[in-house]
């Protein structure tokens, strides 16, 4: 029996209406979100469930929503008695990885992640920084361009390493565009422009990194009771002292996926549980580690089948 590792997604899972059948089905789940809403003093819950879609999507919004539809989704899941030996989130998903490990309370997770949307929203205003994925090009070949790009005066950089053909880039307008058409030159199969409002973990991200550097000084970061696989290094982590630092650098760095996932697949682990909305990092799991086994676990529906399967493998 291999080991388990609950991971969660970031922004880009939020849907309209996510998690509202498991909340009106079962207390402990819509308790979650009447938390948020008594954290933030508004009615987050609402947007959740209803939508409009496009003010969910709004990074201030989408950050609270997908750490709070994850962390009630994991309420409802950890009735099974399933605990994980892992925990990794993607980007937004570190901050639910770190709830469920015990490294922060929910209540502090909701405050410090609506912050940092904010913070990342200002940094760079009226959309002057944005983000592409690159299909079809190694890291090293991503890496050249978006140096020699930099060194015109454009910044832009790596900032997803998603699975192996998929990395996302980040900077300026210009910096992005130009290293989009330099990409497709050095071979890139396409070049896909995001639907984001900035240029998050690329260097633009600095100022809102020492902001948020205040923002949790004033939160209790604890030690983590399940290591956390780190964005920034795919290393486990567990101090206080780390996880507060490694979250300040995430904001401007990029995040390891790829690596990450290769680290929890190298310390034993063949189970991959995605706790939230949608289905996107069991799909980049599968990418790395054709072998893994990936359980999306998002409604009532997929948490029995993703029970069932784990119960059946401990037999």
């Amino acid at each position: 029996m291999g080991k388990i590792a609950f991971i969660f997604p970031g922004q880009g899972s939020q849907a309209a209406g996510m998690g509202k059948a498991l909340a009106e089905s079962h207390e402990e789940v819509m308790a979650v979100f009447k938390k948020a809403d008594e954290v933030l003093q508004e009615n987050l819950s609402d947007l959740i469930f209803e939508g409009p879609q496009e003010t969910l999507t709004l990074t201030v919004n989408a950050q609270p929503a997908l750490l709070t539809t994850s962390i009630a989704i994991l309420e409802y899941f950890r009735g099974s008695g399933i605990e994980p030996d892992y925990v990794a989130g993607h980007s937004l998903g570190e901050y639910s990885a770190l709830v469920a490990a015990g490294a922060l309370t929910f209540e502090d997770g909701v405050y410090a992640v609506r912050k940092r949307g904010e913070l990342m929203e200002k940094a760079v205003p009226n959309r002057e920084g944005t983000m592409s994925a690159v299909l079809g090009l190694d890291r090293e070949t991503l890496s050249a361009v978006t140096d020699r790009v930099t060194a015109q005066g454009y910044p832009v950089g790596l900032a997803n390493m998603n699975c192996p053909g998929q990395i996302v880039i980040s900077g300026s307008r210009k910096g992005v565009d130009e290293a989009s058409v330099k990409a497709k030159e050095a071979g890139a199969k396409r070049v896909i422009p995001l639907d984001v409002s900035g240029p998050f973990h690329s260097v633009l991200m600095k100022p809102a990194a020492g902001q948020f550097e205040d923002v949790l000084a004033g939160i209790n970061v604890r030690a983590a009771q399940i290591p956390v696989i780190a964005n920034v290094t795919a290393e486990p982590m567990q101090s206080s002292s780390e996880i507060k630092q490694k979250l300040i650098e995430q904001l401007y760095s990029p995040v390891l996926w790829e690596d990450s996932v290769q680290k929890l697949l190298d310390l034993g682990v063949d189970t991959f549980v995605e706790i939230g909305p949608g289905k996107v990092l069991s799909g980049l799991v599968k990418k790395i580690s054709r072998s893994a086994t990936t359980l999306p676990v998002f409604d009532e529906e997929s948490c029995k089948t993703a029970v069932a399967a784990l119960k059946e493998e401990t037999k």
